[in-house]
């Protein structure tokens, strides 16, 4: 890797992700190609979430990616959120259309006129449903899975016949999130609610988890929405009480996106490439030959041996019997993050053993054959933790709680840029104002992440105006 992650560390992301041929660039601008490996992991992801989905009694659909116009008028919130992000499509062939159709930035409108339709009486709720889809949001500053012109996601869609059970599905689902994120890709997050200014078009209120990447920069992982009766009355989605009342459902919308996968790489990556926790990684074991292996088919026979046995027991293996040279193969498996190496020469048959190296740990081990799928086993196992426990470790180290006041955030600023660390997660006061969340963005690039479910301290002054604190809150510089 010629740039490193200390030195420039969009310029590594970019480079690790086009070499280890997670992505290509498409011809359109903003958009990517995902490339087998890449899909693969949204593969995974989509496996594990869809597993609560179906705990859950919630079933995945599919609707239309082309929106109506006139939807979108429905919510003047959710039109002026989106509308500097809407692609049209106004003409087919030279026809010009009745009406613009958009492409879908998100499916609310359209899921909410079939709300309309489908549920009519109380028996009906709760409507739970979930869809995989690609969305569009014109960006105007891209960068690969963070933010691209169309991305992938899962939008999930509720209708209740109270608050109380729409709020406790739209917490339910934060939870969840936050499970996949640290249980699943290992990535520690931050839960808490987001402030009006940050909340989702249309929201009565959102909720985020929040993951900090090795740069100090946040990432909004997952987003749970409680759109209270707002879409219901724009859609006039209603129902029969059991008191023969007609009334408005509460309904709600959660998502995770693409943008997981870009979170997932500069949580983990290593100036070597990629690593992955192996719950989730395209190849968690690679088989390869040493030394002059040609020359001793004993030695392919019993990599292959090995190989078909890991295969049959369901792990996710590669045999790289290629005739590049053992420190070539070992690069670029490091940088594809592949969890485990397993290497076999002349030698190590002779010796019983086979030589195993984790992608995560600095050691080769010599491991007898006979002990070989239970030390895999368990050092598969144990890898998702270490990966938590480092980025723990690593968020401890860049939460700062003692920047009080504006001078402070900017003497804090420079500070980390001098010594070319982090500026981190910084835990401030704030008044409740939309305008100290502008003064904070404007003056430092800070934006608001989340008010915190669990905040580690309270804090009692605002950091622009100095009056007093009515909320804390999370700010950090953010892809």
């Amino acid at each position: 890797m010629s740039n490193t992650q200390s030195n420039d560390f969009t310029e590594w992301y970019i480079q690790t992700i086009t070499k280890a041929e997670l992505m290509s660039y498409s011809p359109v601008r903003g958009s990517i190609i995902f490339r087998p490996d890449g899909y693969e992991l949204w593969e995974h992801i989509q496996e594990r979430f869809n597993l609560y989905l179906k705990s859950e009694g919630i079933r995945n659909a599919y609707f239309p990616m082309l929106i109506p116009r006139n939807f979108f008028m429905k919510e003047a919130d959710h039109i002026e959120g989106f509308a500097p992000e809407l692609p049209w499509v106004t003409e087919v062939g030279d026809e010009k259309l009745e009406e613009p159709l958009a492409l879908r930035p998100t499916s609310e409108t359209m899921i909410g006129s079939a709300f309309s339709d489908w549920i009519n009486s109380y028996r009906d709720l709760p409507y739970e449903i979930n869809q995989w889809a690609n969305v569009f949001r014109w960006e105007k500053k891209t960068l690969p899975f963070m933010r691209t012109s169309e991305f992938l996601w899962q939008e999930g869609h509720t209708a209740h016949a109270d608050e109380a059970d729409a709020r406790r599905r739209t917490l339910h689902v934060l939870d969840e999130y936050e499970k996949v994120a640290e249980e699943f890709l290992s990535i520690p997050v931050y839960k808490g609610q987001k402030t009006p200014s940050e909340r989702f078009a249309g929201a009565v209120d959102t909720y985020s988890i929040e993951a900090m990447m090795k740069d100090g920069k946040a990432v909004q992982a997952g987003t749970s929405h409680y759109m209270g009766t707002k879409f219901a009355e724009a859609f006039d989605i209603t129902y029969l009480t059991k008191e023969n009342q007609h009334t408005h459902a509460f309904t709600t919308s959660w998502g995770i996106s693409t943008r997981l996968l870009g979170a997932l790489i500069m949580t983990h990556g290593d100036d070597k490439g990629l690593v992955f926790p192996p719950t989730v990684a395209p190849t968690q074991i690679v088989l390869m030959p040493v030394g002059p292996w040609k020359k001793n088919p004993a030695i392919m026979e019993k990599l292959t041996g090995l190989y078909e046995g890991f295969k049959a027991a369901g792990f996710r293996v590669r045999l790289d019997d290629s005739d590049n040279s053992p420190g070539y193969k070992f690069n670029e498996w490091e940088l594809k993050g592949a969890c485990l190496r397993i290497e076999c020469g002349p030698r190590d048959l002779e010796n019983g053993h086979a030589m195993v190296k984790a992608r995560d740990l600095d050691e080769k081990v010599a491991v007898p054959f006979e002990e070989l799928a239970g030390y895999v086993k368990e050092q598969l196992d144990s890898m998702p933790k270490r990966l938590l426990d480092a980025a723990r470790a690593r968020n401890k180290a860049n939460e700062h709680f003692d920047i009080d006041t504006l001078a402070d955030l900017k003497a804090h600023i420079e500070t980390c840029k001098k010594e070319n660390r982090p500026t981190g997660f910084v835990l401030v006061g704030w008044d409740g104002t939309e305008e100290t969340e502008a003064k904070i963005k404007e003056e430092t690039g800070f934006t608001t992440r989340n008010i915190p479910f669990e905040a580690p301290m309270q804090k009692t002054v605002d950091i622009v105006s100095g009056k007093p604190a009515k909320y804390t809150l999370w700010i950090a510089r953010a892809y």
